[in-house]
C-alpha cells in the first residue's frame, strides 16, 4: 500500500466481520471501524479542514484514537498525535507549530486542551466515549478517502528533546505504511489471526507503528489498554489469548514483578518485543523463564518511524544486542567526522532508508544538522560486532566522562540489575568540582526487598572497573518516566547533599601518582583530564 487510508480500505474489505479494535466489552469490526473513521472525515471536512490541514489527536489508547486517526487521514490531513497528559502551555506550542485547524481532545484533558487553544485558531471537538458514538451521531460517512500521494506528511510526530523546544518529524505515508508492513511481516510474523496488546501509547511512534498500524496491515486484533498497568496486562493476556506483546524495559519489569506473575495465563503469546530503551539482561532472562516466551529487542526512533533494527526471528538473538538493520535500511556507527568506525569501536549510529523522515517541520537547519549527507544522526552510541550485531552503549548526552573516561550508563545499569533487590536503576553523572563528573545511580528496590546503598555500592564495585562503579547511589520509590514507560534519566533528582560534589576518597593509589582507576591521583581544578 502508498498510504495508510488505503490499508485500512483494503483490509476493511478482506476482513470486513473480524474484530480490529477491542477495548474491555467494546469491540469493533474492520467494517465498523472503518465507517465510523468516514464519519469523521465528514465531520472534519464539515469543519473545514482540507488536504494537507493538521489536526490533533489527543487521546489516550481507547478505541477514538484509531477510529480518529483513520478519520483525519481519511478527510486528507495531517495528523498530529499529542498525549493527553500535557499541559496547556505545551498544548499550546504543539498546536500554535504545527497550524492544527482541529484538536480531538479527550474529555478528561478538555479544560487544559480549551486553555492551550486559546489564542491560535484551532477548534477542539471533545470526545468523552470510547467509541465517539455521541459526537458522530447523525453524521453520514464519507463515500471515499482522500488521496494521498506517497511523500505526503502522514503524521507530524514532536519528539521529547532532550534540550529546546520539541521539533516536529513529518513521517510520509510511505514512511508509515513500509515500516508498519515490515514489523508486521519480518519482526512480527503477524496474520489475521493475532491479537496484539495495546499498552504502548498510540500517540507515540512505537505503539502507533508496530501496534495499530502493523495491526491493520495484517487484520489481526488490537486489545487496547488505555494505561499500563501491570495486573491488568496480566488479565488481558489471558482473557484475550493475545499472541504479540510489545512494550519498553520498565513493562516487562513491571510485569515480572507483580505478585500475580505467576498465576497469570500468558500461554498464548507467541511474540515480545522490547524497544524504546535497553532492556536489562537480568530482565530479559527473568521474563522468558517465567512466561515461556522469548524477547526480541528492537530499535528505532521517532525520526525512523520507527524501527530500524531488531534481533530477527529466523536468525541468531544476541541478548544485549538491538539486532540488525530492518530490510531496506543502513546503519552504520560513525565517528565525530562522519566516518564509518572500525568494527567494536563505539561511535554514533546513522541511518539511511525508506524509514527516516521527511524533515522537522517547519526547521531546515535542524534537519540539515540531523542528516548533513543524507544519514540520519540518531545521537545513539553503539558499536558493531564482526556478524554486523548492533550493540547501544548509550546516549550521546547520557555519557559521562569521569576523570577524562567515558562511562556508558547502560554497562553499570546492568551490573546493578543483576542484584536481587533491584527493579529499577538509572546511572547519571553528577557534576564533580574535580573529576568533572561523578557516577550517581537511583536505584528502586523491588517490592518487599531490601538492600542498602553501601551494599549495593560495592556489589558492582566488583563487576565493574574502578573508575565505572557508582560513588553515590540512593534509593527511590520510583523513577521518572515518559509516556511510554522509558526512564528519563535527565529528570532524575539528584539529592542535593551531592551538590556540589567533593573529590570522593579512591581508595589506595596503584601505581604511584595514579589512583585506582587509572587518574591521575593530584589535578588541579579545571585542568584537562587524562
Amino acid at each position: 500500500m502508498a498510504d495508510l487510508s488505503s490499508m485500512l480500505d483494503k483490509t476493511a474489505t478482506d476482513h470486513s466481520e473480524h474484530p480490529a479494535i477491542r477495548q474491555d466489552d467494546l469491540v469493533l469490526t474492520y467494517a465498523q471501524l472503518r465507517e465510523s473513521a468516514c464519519r469523521v472525515a465528514s465531520l472534519l471536512t464539515s469543519l473545514g479542514v482540507t488536504p494537507g490541514d493538521r489536526v490533533g489527536i489527543m487521546l489516550p489508547n481507547v478505541a477514538a484514537f484509531p477510529i480518529a486517526f483513520y478519520g483525519a487521514l481519511a478527510a486528507g490531513a495531517t495528523v498530529v498525535p499529542m498525549n493527553p497528559m500535557l499541559k496547556n502551555r505545551e498544548i499550546a506550542y504543539y498546536l500554535g507549530d504545527s497550524g492544527a485547524k482541529v484538536l480531538l481532545a479527550w474529555h478528561e484533558a478538555a479544560v487544559e486542551a480549551a486553555k492551550g487553544a486559546a489564542g491560535t485558531g484551532t477548534q477542539i471537538l471533545e470526545v468523552d466515549q470510547p467509541d465517539m458514538g455521541a459526537l458522530l451521531t447523525g453524521i453520514t460517512p464519507a463515500s471515499a478517502t482522500a488521496d494521498h500521494a506517497a511523500e505526503d506528511d502522514a503524521v507530524i510526530l514532536y519528539t521529547s528533546g532532550t534540550t529546546g523546544k520539541p521539533k516536529g518529524a513529518e513521517l510520509t505515508h510511505a514512511n508509515l505504511t513500509r515500516n508498519a508492513e515490515l514489523a508486521a511481516a519480518t519482526m512480527l510474523n503477524a496474520g489475521p489471526g493475532d491479537v496484539t496488546m495495546g499498552c504502548l501509547p498510540l500517540f507515540h511512534v512505537f505503539g502507533l507503528t508496530c501496534s495499530l498500524n502493523a495491526t491493520i496491515a495484517t487484520g489481526g486484533t488490537l486489545t487496547l489498554l488505555p494505561r499500563f498497568d501491570a495486573g491488568q496486562c496480566l488479565d488481558i493476556i489471558g482473557r484475550d489469548k493475545v499472541t504479540i506483546f510489545e512494550g519498553v524495559p520498565t513493562m516487562y519489569a513491571a510485569m515480572l514483578h507483580h505478585r500475580a506473575h505467576a498465576s497469570a495465563d500468558t500461554s498464548s503469546l507467541r511474540t515480545c518485543i522490547s524497544g524504546g530503551a535497553s532492556l536489562p539482561l537480568e530482565i530479559l532472562r527473568g521474563f522468558e523463564q517465567t512466561f515461556g516466551c522469548m524477547i526480541l529487542e528492537a530499535y528505532g526512533l521517532s525520526e525512523t518511524s520507527p524501527l530500524a533494527s531488531f534481533n530477527h526471528p529466523d536468525r541468531v538473538r544476541k541478548p544485549g544486542s538491538i539486532g540488525t538493520p530492518l530490510e531496506g535500511t543502513q546503519m552504520r556507527v560513525v565517528d565525530m567526522d562522519g566516518r564509518e568506525a572500525p568494527a567494536g569501536d563505539v561511535g554514533e549510529i546513522a541511518i539511511r532508508g525508506h524509514n527516516v523522515m521527511k524533515s522537522y517541520w517547519g526547521k531546515p537547519d535542524a534537519t540539515a544538522e540531523a542528516i548533513p549527507d543524507g544519514w540520519f544522526r540518531t545521537g545513539d552510541l553503539a558499536r558493531v560486532d564482526d556478524d554486523g550485531y548492533f550493540f547501544i552503549v548509550g546516549r550521546q548526552k547520557d555519557l559521562i566522562i569521569r576523570g577524562g573516561y567515558n562511562v556508558y550508563p547502560r554497562e553499570v545499569e546492568e551490573a546493578l540489575h543483576e542484584h536481587q533487590a533491584v527493579a529499577e536503576v538509572a546511572v547519571i553523572g553528577i557534576p564533580h568540582v574535580d573529576l568533572g563528573e561523578e557516577i550517581g545511580a537511583a536505584v528502586q528496590l523491588k517490592p518487599g526487598a531490601t538492600a542498602t546503598p553501601a551494599e549495593l555500592r560495592a556489589f558492582a564495585r566488583e563487576r565493574v572497573a574502578a573508575y565505572k562503579y557508582p560513588r553515590h547511589i540512593w534509593l527511590v520509590r520510583e523513577l521518572p518516566k515518559g509516556p511510554t514507560g522509558k526512564i528519563l534519566h535527565r529528570e532524575v533528582q539528584i539529592p542535593p547533599d551531592l551538590l556540589p560534589l567533593t573529590p570522593v576518597p579512591q581508595g589506595p593509589a596503584s601505581p604511584a601518582g595514579t589512583r585506582e582507576d587509572g587518574a591521575p591521583a593530584i589535578r588541579s581544578p579545571g585542568s584537562p583530564a587524562t
